[in-house]
């Protein structure tokens, strides 16, 4: 009774399509995320898992499951995910969905590469224990959609800290990677043809313009290598180290 969020509802309506997200103040002065979806509000806990649990003790379920899997590897034994196990993997695998589309919705684009990667090494671990290749392939599918939000995030954060050559770094890494995933199913021929693939290289080559960059450090390194100009290569390391 007089627990309803009808007023709050009211005064945050939906817009299908959009993702609606706002920071908070939770009723102890935590900082919280809010999400309006179409049935509701979802609110996310801004560090460690989103729902603000500790599975068995630990920061979060990819935690508990590595620990699980090095006590096995101690005892000569293979680790191998049980039917509970993929469901609760699963059960993180949409909180950091939800947190990473919020991160990237507040633009706060270093914590979303944060989700993105705890996300990407959870997608590593499941590939490594699981029960079937059905479940590989539930979660394998979306790797390039991490992959590709990642990406946004690391070169518009590279952007925000005024580095515009870190950003095509990143963004050149993130396309080699999207390349061996489309490699990966045998689909490289349609990797041009790929939303992500465009929104990225449209990216890459507007930063270009704008910076009047055409080829980073690293990306003269690379060529000094493999054209054995060593001397120059090693100058190359040199500026890319004091840049760091």
């Amino acid at each position: 009774m007089g627990e309803g969020i009808d007023t709050v509802l009211q005064s945050w309506k939906h817009k299908p399509g959009a993702i609606q997200a706002r920071l908070a103040t939770g009723a102890d002065g935590r900082e919280v995320i809010q999400m309006r979806v179409d049935l509701g509000i979802l609110q996310l806990e801004v560090s460690g898992r989103p729902d603000g649990a500790r599975p068995r003790g630990c920061l979060t379920y990819f935690d508990y499951l590595k620990g699980k899997a090095r006590r096995a590897q101690r005892h000569g034994r293979s680790f191998t995910l049980d039917e509970a196990q993929c469901q609760e993997a699963d059960r993180e695998f949409v909180q950091y969905y939800h947190r990473r589309l919020a991160w990237l919705a507040l633009q706060q684009f270093g914590r979303a590469v944060d989700d993105a990667d705890h996300t990407l090494a959870f997608m590593d671990f499941v590939r490594d224990h699981s029960p079937s290749d059905e479940f590989t392939h539930a979660h394998e599918q979306y790797r390039g959609f991490v992959t590709f939000q990642r990406t946004q995030a690391s070169a518009a954060l590279a952007v925000e800290k005024g580095d515009p050559e870190r950003a095509i770094d990143e963004i050149r890494t993130g396309l080699g990677s999207l390349r061996s995933f489309f490699a990966a199913y045998g689909l490289e021929d349609q990797l041009d043809d790929n939303g992500m693939v465009q929104q990225l290289k449209t990216m890459e080559n507007s930063l270009r313009q704008t910076h009047g960059i055409e080829a980073t450090l690293q990306e003269q390194l690379d060529r000094a290598v493999a054209n054995e100009q060593y001397e120059e290569a090693a100058r190359l390391r040199d500026a890319l180290k004091s840049r760091h």
